[in-house]
């Protein structure tokens, strides 16, 4: 067990490299930043700690090493530095674990080289964790490096939720499955939910429902993932911002014999020129409404179509879980998007679930029910915590 107390949290992307610093006694941030345009001409990093003014740099930063010790310079400049006696561990975001990491893991060689051997089903997120981890590794070579994957959470999915109907010797020479993503954000919204409702999260059956640019469902029952919507990749599921979600699969076969296009045209268009921006133009919600509100069609269709596939997923989530306790709505889309709560909650009084209009209005940073006062199933909002979620995963390991 260890007497250190702060758990830096590090999410490395292939350019860019999100941090914070926080205090595990309280739950409190010592410090965030962003560092952006890694390997470009002028990258930029921007450092806000808990005592002290925001600063913002801009200097080239060739990789991520470069990266990590300008934000090492920025923590040391405020007395907290990665060389501090109170630096318990660094806990990594890791998007994909695969079926072996059902928890959050010490990184050995061992565990790294299995990270990198996931590389083909997460191909633009993997790489960068793997970068991140090295370096950071680099730097404090002596103390625990924690992987927290995104899909740890999803691996209690029952076989029946988590295989596709295709060749079983083909599905598995090729790891084809459902594996779901967001799920440090599913984890710990379920569980706030839970302590919304004043209950156990054993106790609790709730639908979880990350709305932002990316956007994911889940189905929790008793604190286990038995569904969700994201698959083998995170473009299974939702509309979202840039990402289709749910489409005939078919349609790359359609595209490529009939358009021409090539595979990796075709993924950039389910990727990146898809859902909301593929439907409307933007992917920004507020934006959005401000065009619905002036009489804009276009944009009207796309938020339909996003609410439409919304429900869906809440209607089918009620039967797989048999009784829902809570509905939560979490991320930038769901805790700030009043009219997006409305729209999915409107017309499914049947099955217990409405929005208070008053409730449904207040803006708060705080989990708050939305739903009317007696409602058999309670409507929430529950803003997510990611960093706090994997730093507490990260804790709980070393100091055990």
């Amino acid at each position: 067990m260890t007497s250190a107390n702060r758990v830096l949290v590090l999410n490395s992307g292939s350019s860019s490299v999100k941090y914070q610093l926080l205090d595990m006694r309280d739950g409190s941030r010592l410090a965030v930043g962003l560092v952006e345009r890694i390997g470009e001409r002028v990258s930029r990093l921007v450092h806000t700690p808990a005592e002290g003014e925001r600063r913002e740099r801009t200097a080239p930063m060739a990789g991520h090493e470069a990266a990590l010790k300008a934000v090492a310079a920025e923590l040391a400049a405020d007395g907290l530095g990665l060389d501090s006696p109170e630096l318990a561990a660094i806990g990594h975001r890791v998007v994909h674990g695969g079926l072996r990491f059902t928890e959050p893991t010490v990184i050995t060689d061992e565990v790294l080289a299995e990270v990198e051997r996931l590389v083909p089903v997460a191909p633009l997120h993997n790489p960068a964790n793997i970068v991140g981890i090295r370096t950071a590794w680099a730097l404090r070579p002596d103390l625990p490096q924690v992987a927290v994957f995104d899909t740890a959470f999803h691996t209690t999915m029952p076989e029946h939720a988590a295989r596709y109907a295709i060749d079983v010797e083909t599905a598995d020479a090729h790891r084809i499955r459902r594996y779901g993503f967001h799920g440090t954000s599913h984890a710990y919204v379920s569980r706030e939910t839970a302590r919304l409702l004043g209950k156990d999260p054993s106790e609790v059956n709730v639908i979880v429902l990350h709305l932002g640019n990316g956007a994911s469902a889940s189905a929790v029952a008793g604190g286990r993932c038995v569904d969700t919507s994201m698959g083998l990749t995170p473009l299974e599921g939702l509309v979202m911002g840039t990402r289709s979600g749910d489409v005939d699969p078919a349609v790359t076969f359609h595209l490529r014999r009939v358009a021409g296009m090539s595979v990796d045209e075709i993924d950039e268009l389910l990727n990146k020129r898809s859902g909301l921006v593929g439907l409307c133009g933007d992917n920004d919600m507020r934006e959005i409404r401000r065009r619905i509100d002036e009489g804009d069609e276009r944009a009207r269709l796309a938020f339909d179509i996003y609410v439409h596939r919304l429900k869906k997923y809440i209607g089918a989530y009620c039967a797989v879980l048999g009784r829902v306790d809570a509905v939560a709505f979490t991320a930038g889309v769901g805790e700030n998007a009043a009219p997006v709560r409305e729209a999915a909650m409107e017309g499914l009084e049947q099955l217990g679930l409405a929005v208070d209009p008053e409730l449904n209005a207040v803006r708060s940073g705080e989990p708050r029910l939305i739903s009317p006062a007696g409602s058999r199933v309670a409507v929430a909002v529950v803003p997510t915590d990611e960093e706090l979620e994997i730093a507490r995963q990260t804790y709980s390991l070393v100091n055990n």
